[in-house]
């Protein structure tokens, strides 16, 4: 079964949590306390160090977001090994000839890794996710180009 979920190892998962503990914490109050200076310093328009300090304020409230909303939706440990490429999985794949195997995951993954990690939202990513090893699909590159994908092997990441 295919889902919107997030596939991360428990590697990925603390590293994340602590990041995001670490953004609504001692970084946000950094950054509140930088504002603060720089608001005491006189005229908003001109001051360059208030205007980069919202900045880096958005950036950070944006990624405390995204962060949330990613582990919220998130599955931690190992996909079934019944030959289904979902996320989890490192896939196999003979692209137009050309033999290529990655981990079909969440970015946060690709440091985790010497694989390549490829989205299930990617365009090739979209075009394997629920498919079965054996399997023929099309799939469109970025370019535009269509290209004949079949399916060689999906066994879960660290198995």
């Amino acid at each position: 079964m295919v889902d919107n979920s997030t596939w991360l190892t428990q590697e990925a998962y603390d590293k994340l949590t602590a990041e995001l503990a670490d953004l609504k914490g001692p970084v946000r109050d950094a950054i509140v306390d930088r504002i603060a200076a720089a608001r005491d310093e006189g005229d908003l328009k001109e001051n360059g160090g208030y205007h980069a300090a919202r900045e880096e304020q958005a950036k950070n409230e944006g990624r405390i977001v995204e962060l949330t909303e990613k582990l919220r939706n998130v599955q931690i440990g190992t996909p079934p090994d019944d030959g289904m490429v979902e996320q989890g999985m490192v896939v196999s794949v003979d692209l137009a000839g050309n033999p290529m195997t990655f981990l079909l995951g969440s970015r946060e993954m690709a440091g985790t890794t010497d694989l390549d990690v490829y989205s299930a939202t990617s365009p090739l990513g979209a075009a394997i996710n629920g498919k079965y090893v054996g399997d023929k699909v099309e799939y469109t590159a970025p370019n535009g180009k269509t290209f004949d994908v079949t399916i060689t092997g999906a066994k879960p990441f660290g198995a």
